[in-house]
């Protein structure tokens, strides 16, 4: 079992694997005595699973996808005198509402922006969607590359597209976050950089911020779809409502008995049923965010 100690500074007990390949599928044997790792990650990071085998068993290759988007790339200026890219569907008629959302950690897929329209459509088309770019135009379907990107991307950076996105939207932007994995932390992260912009936040099965000063300065409440697991654990979970109420602020959640991953869009072992109750909360939030009916 993989223990996470959740501090500034975090002890790891990664599960050293060693890969079998039984020419069916693809399975990790795990030593019986865990490997200790120190490290520290920023607050709200998953980047302390990145590297351990049993995380990329849960996350299932994406299988090949051929989707049409509704949608279009876009750039915008970041305020660390770069650029990020985003895939965005614009609401029928001119709006300043803006739903964010946020990949899982294979990266700006087509599952992400048929997700993206999937909700463009049920907020009928109403509110402006973005998805964001997180990796720089990097993706992969391999589960040991995509913790290799995920723990290679900066903070500072993945701070400045989320500040980029919100220029982008305008000063008088209404945004509403969704996210799943990496990005069910983002979506939580993204929530507090947008400040008094922000009126909403779902996070799938993400790492929540734990620093309750932090969590003072949120303008919105949070819904959390979180599943049954090790890692984003129960206790995670508790610790989480219990330090959003002691910063007064209001976090509905559910733990589903389902593992990580079990509604990412990109995930081809995802539940169905699971994906189906989560999608509805998730939607009827949103829409009452947007005052959409």
């Amino acid at each position: 079992m993989n223990y996470l100690v959740l501090s500034s500074s975090v002890a790891l007990l990664l599960m050293a694997g060693k890969q079998i390949d039984s020419g069916r599928q693809t399975t990790y044997e795990m030593p019986a005595q865990p490997v200790m790792c120190h490290t520290d990650y920023p607050d709200g990071s998953m980047n302390a699973f990145a590297n351990d085998p049993a995380f990329w068993a849960l996350h299932p290759s994406p299988l090949p996808l051929a989707y049409k988007a509704m949608g279009e790339e876009v750039r915008f200026a970041t305020p660390d005198g770069k650029d990020a890219g985003a895939y965005v569907i614009k609401a029928k008629k001119k709006s300043k509402k803006w739903l964010f959302v946020y990949q899982e950690w294979w990266g700006l897929n087509d599952y992400i922006r048929r997700e993206a329209d999937t909700f463009y459509g049920d907020l009928n088309g109403e509110v402006n969607v973005l998805a964001l770019d997180m990796y720089d135009g990097r993706s992969t379907t391999n589960p040991q590359e995509a913790g290799q990107i995920m723990s290679s991307v900066k903070q500072e950076r993945l701070e400045s597209i989320i500040n980029g996105a919100s220029a982008f939207a305008g000063k008088k932007a209404k945004i509403a976050n969704v996210g799943w994995c990496f990005g069910g932390g983002l979506s939580l992260q993204s929530a507090l950089l947008n400040g008094k912009k922000s009126i909403g936040a779902v996070m799938y099965y993400g790492m929540p911020v734990r620093d309750i000063e932090r969590l003072k300065t949120l303008k919105c409440d949070v819904l959390g779809l979180f599943a049954t697991e090790e890692r984003i654990s129960k206790q995670v979970i508790e610790e989480f409502a219990a330090n959003m109420k002691t910063a007064g602020k209001k976090l509905e959640y559910r733990i589903f008995n389902g593992v990580h991953g079990f509604a990412n869009p990109s995930n081809p072992k995802h539940d169905p049923e699971l994906t189906k109750e989560a999608y509805a909360l998730a939607i009827a939030y949103l829409k009452g965010k947007f005052k959409v009916g």
